[in-house]
């Protein structure tokens, strides 16, 4: 049986993981100070490139050009370019994604369209299948769909969808990975057992894009949804995306058909005609503050590539864990996160049955992460900027702190 690792060992293995890590140097594409940030998948950290590109958006594209800043400074493409630039992050072509608007909003849009879509496939689709476990938001948004399109909404965990799945089912709305707990879903076999139902899939990717391969052309996914404001580190309230595969987009019936989706957008038809392709994702005037400082905050991801980061997340909480296990007294904590590589997104959650109080501790002395009532600690790691020394002291202040 091996001797627990002393505190000076760990932060000497944290120390040479740190020198051996190829992504350590993306760390100054960040405003970073001495904080240990463990809460990006909450709100991503500032990149460094994002106050210079809002400032030139602010005093001279709107000061100077004004209105001419729509085709001049590209606003009006806005939505469709910055959904390129994110569709690599999710494994998809050019021409798929749309960002614009809330992730509730697109969560609305993707699952109304679905189940269109199924019921134009055949009659009998009336019901919706939605994660039992969801962030609570998709499930209020799944209700309200329900009640507009005449389904019934069912419930479900993740790994009991197969089962639940039959003849009358419409649309499934999953999330790839479990906000609370860090679980990761089987994408792929839940698309697969989907499709075999003849029913839509929607993924809510808000906890995985930017951390892991999702891999939705890959796998065949008909319709997701994210925010950018976590791993994408685009802001607070920066607009969220839509993703629809493209065999799919001629079929795509928004329920929120506004001007901005319109195939005349300027010319005021009385009648909506909707446009080709992802721009049917639209609605309104794109929020063009917030579009481009994410365009800004996108150029992070300049020559990395998805698969090392998540080689670079795996290896963080695995060195997490074990600190945990090294610093932290007996029974303070369980992990609620899977130990499995395959079932693990990139955070590590905690149960703590003082978890407020400890987060409120744990920020105090340096250590940011965050809370999930009623008892849930959750540290998120963005391997683009968090490395080994900071996760070693994380552990290492949580252990001090349950001492």
């Amino acid at each position: 049986m091996s001797e627990p690792m002393s505190e000076a060992g760990l932060a000497s293995e944290a120390g040479k993981l740190d020198a051996a890590d190829e992504l350590a140097a993306l760390r100054e594409r960040f405003v970073l100070d001495d904080v240990t940030y463990l809460d990006g998948n909450s709100l991503g950290a500032l990149p460094a490139g994002v106050p210079a590109r809002v400032e030139d958006v602010v005093r001279r594209q709107w000061g100077e050009l004004r209105i001419r800043s729509w085709e001049e400074s590209g606003w009006w493409t806005a939505p469709e370019r910055i959904g390129d630039r994110i569709a690599p992050l999710v494994g998809a072509a050019a021409g798929q994604v749309v960002v614009g608007d809330s992730t509730s909003v697109n969560v609305f849009k993707a699952l109304v369209a679905a189940v269109r879509m199924a019921r134009g496939d055949g009659a009998g689709r009336d019901e919706i299948v939605v994660d039992a476990t969801t962030f609570p938001t998709d499930g209020y948004i799944a209700e309200s769909a329900a009640r507009m399109t005449g389904c019934t909404l069912r419930q479900v965990t993740p790994a009991g969808v197969p089962s639940a799945l039959g003849d009358r089912t419409a649309a499934v709305l999953l999330n790839h990975v479990d906000y609370r707990t860090g679980r990761l879903h089987d994408l792929p076999a839940l698309t697969a057992a989907v499709h075999e139902a003849g029913a839509y899939v929607v993924w809510d990717l808000c906890h995985s894009a930017g951390a892991l391969p999702v891999g939705l052309d890959e796998y065949g996914v008909d319709l997701a949804v994210g925010c950018t404001y976590k791993y994408l580190n685009g802001g607070p309230g920066s607009p969220a995306y839509l993703y629809v595969r493209r065999g799919l987009q001629d079929r795509f019936d928004s329920p929120l058909p506004g001007w901005n989706s319109h195939a005349e957008p300027f010319g005021m038809r009385p009648a909506y005609t909707p446009a080709s392709g992802a721009v049917r994702g639209r609605v309104g005037t794109p929020d063009i503050l917030s579009l481009l400082a994410l365009e800004a905050a996108l150029q992070v991801w300049d020559g990395v590539s998805v698969e090392a980061v998540r080689a670079k997340s795996l290896a963080l909480t695995d060195f997490f864990l074990r600190c945990v296990g090294e610093y932290v007294p007996d029974g303070r904590v369980e992990s609620l996160t899977p130990a499995a590589h395959a079932e693990r997104g990139s955070q590590v959650a905690l149960r703590c049955d003082d978890a407020g109080d400890v987060m409120k501790r744990l920020i105090e002395r340096g250590v940011v992460g965050d809370f999930r009532a009623p008892d849930v600690l959750r540290f998120g790691f963005t391997p683009l900027y968090v490395g080994f020394a900071d996760v070693e002291r994380a552990a290492r202040v949580l252990g001090e702190t349950l001492v």
